[in-house]
């Protein structure tokens, strides 16, 4: 069985890069790290580390490693604190990761029920796109991560993840005031604003859909500076109904395009029954989504 101890170690040398930074983070004498290390390879037979001048770095499976102890570590911390809170040796803690007009809309109520609801449990916010929301649930960093996708048959089950289902949203086309032309395609000659790479796939395949290859002309994941853009005549481009509900710039026109949906969800780690804590935010976020005019 692995050692704990050594897969902290072995996840301190990844995220800091170097046995004296872990060293020093961990509060360890250095030989003691390179000692962790040596047993953690003898445990596990293969080649964790190699030097690299006066150095060191992770070897391939050294990074398949320190990944999961990053996974393994999270979920211990997160499952002692729960502990602790069962047992009523602290006031207990939830955190949670939502995306931008996740935190611009229905969390802020949300979090103001809870409040109200539990002023000795301790609730901690953080930003964070669904890729990384999802990768900080994993990690145990956060209790519950707010996804979203543009698929109706998203999975409720996903590695090891489990979504609460919390809203189906429109989409809408967002374009400058007076500029006529409710579809995709009767735009297929303009310019476009899209997010980032990994958050695209859903605008091209819908313009793909019909019939046209989108010019992307402009990237942001902002929604107030996408909107801002297509006021000022430099594109057009597709946003959520949370999007427009957080702000509404007046210099643009917003049609609601039937075809195109996006569902959100709250996704916790494993089998409920939840954490107390846990559970009572999930019940306040779908409060708060009843209560949105969405």
């Amino acid at each position: 069985m692995l050692d704990v101890t050594r897969l902290r170690v072995l996840a301190a040398v990844a995220r800091y890069g170097s046995v004296t930074a872990a060293a020093r983070a961990l509060r360890y004498a250095q030989p003691s790290v390179s000692h962790h290390l040596s047993r953690l390879e003898a445990e596990t037979g293969s080649k964790l580390v190699q030097r690299v001048g006066r150095g060191i770095r992770l070897t391939e499976a050294g990074r398949v490693l320190a990944g999961r102890a990053e996974e393994i570590l999270g979920r211990l911390d997160a499952a002692e604190a729960e502990l602790a809170a069962y047992a009523g040796l602290r006031s207990g803690r939830v955190r949670l990761a939502a995306f931008p007009s996740a935190l611009g809309t229905f969390v802020p109520r949300a979090a103001a029920a809870f409040a109200v609801d539990h002023p000795d449990v301790e609730l901690r916010l953080s930003e964070a796109e669904p890729p990384d929301a999802a990768r900080l649930l994993r990690a145990g960093e956060v209790d519950v991560a707010l996804l979203f996708g543009y698929s109706r048959a998203v999975a409720i089950q996903d590695g090891g993840l489990r979504r609460v289902p919390l809203l189906t949203e429109p989409i809408y086309l967002v374009t400058p005031a007076g500029l006529a032309g409710d579809r995709l395609a009767d735009h297929a000659g303009r310019r476009w604003i899209a997010g980032c790479e990994r958050c695209r796939t859903h605008l091209t395949d819908s313009c793909a859909a019909a019939g046209f290859t989108p010019d992307i002309a402009f990237t942001t994941d902002d929604y107030l500076a996408a909107q801002s853009l297509v006021a000022a005549g430099l594109g057009v481009t597709t946003l959520p109904g949370l999007a427009l509900a957080a702000h509404r710039h007046p210099g643009v026109r917003a049609t609601r395009l039937p075809e195109m949906a996006r569902m959100t969800s709250a996704a916790v780690h494993g089998e409920a029954p939840d954490p107390p804590a846990t559970a009572a935010l999930l019940a306040h976020l779908a409060a708060a989504v009843a209560d949105s005019p969405l």
